[in-house]
């Protein structure tokens, strides 16, 4: 589902029972934008943000303790980043809903849950993943079958898909792939359809010993078909400590 709010459409993620909704939306972005997406004071990741924000407000989908934050004058949004790269939203000097940003398809994208989950966002383009690209080293053989049998048994496509889950998964867990390796990150087949994909993940190895929150739990992915690209969200909904 899109709605438009400012010019721009915003998409709700619902995950059913397993928590959300999310939204995420999308802004242009020129080649010096997308190649700093992920630094400091990027003027799109502003107005992404504010625009999710008066968006889930109208929607009342914030829990009420955001509610009085939404005085622009009285409470400016900041964007600031954790040592490890993660994005973190502050309402003046409150901190906000999770947020999560993502650069591809010429685009700076932006993904913002109003409960008290940790969400991630990515895509990932089929052309990244070239014949000499080392699969191996990043997927599980039975995540490989699985995709294969999504895209149509195209390699790259396949491969683009499960690098966006991955990447959504390390972005919600705060960490990217600093603390985190992909074969860390299990991609279990896929639950339902409604235009995209539902995809439980699990961690393991020294994964789960750095977060071991996550024994027994998943963290729940939602990928959608972007063109020739796969955008994922991920949610993550229990305590990391």
């Amino acid at each position: 589902m899109a709605k438009h709010c400012q010019g721009i459409s915003v998409h709700a993620v619902s995950f059913d029972h397993r928590g959300g909704p999310a939204f995420y939306a999308s802004l242009p972005g020129d080649g010096e934008t997308l190649k700093e997406c992920r630094a400091v004071g990027a003027g799109e990741k502003n107005r992404l943000v504010s625009i999710l924000l008066d968006h889930v407000a109208a929607t009342g989908s914030l829990r009420w303790k955001y509610r009085q934050l939404f005085d622009r004058a009285a409470f400016p949004i900041h964007v600031v980043h954790d040592p490890l790269g993660r994005p973190q939203l502050l309402l003046g000097e409150y901190r906000g809903p999770a947020i999560s940003f993502s650069a591809g398809g010429g685009k700076v994208w932006a993904a913002l849950c109003g409960n008290e989950s940790d969400i991630g966002i990515d895509l990932a383009a089929a052309d990244e993943f070239q014949p000499e690209y080392p699969l191996r080293r990043v997927f599980q053989d039975q995540e490989l079958q699985h995709a294969l049998r999504l895209t149509g048994g195209d390699l790259e496509k396949a491969s683009a898909l499960l690098w966006s889950i991955k990447e959504a998964v390390v972005k919600a867990l705060g960490c990217a792939f600093h603390l985190v390796a992909p074969r860390q990150v299990h991609v279990y087949p896929s639950i339902g359809g409604n235009g995209g994909h539902t995809f439980p993940v699990h961690l393991s190895a020294k994964a789960l010993e750095r977060f071991p929150a996550g024994a027994g739990r998943s963290i729940w992915v939602r990928s959608f078909p972007q063109a020739k690209m796969w955008l994922s969200i991920a949610l993550l909904r229990w305590r990391l400590c």
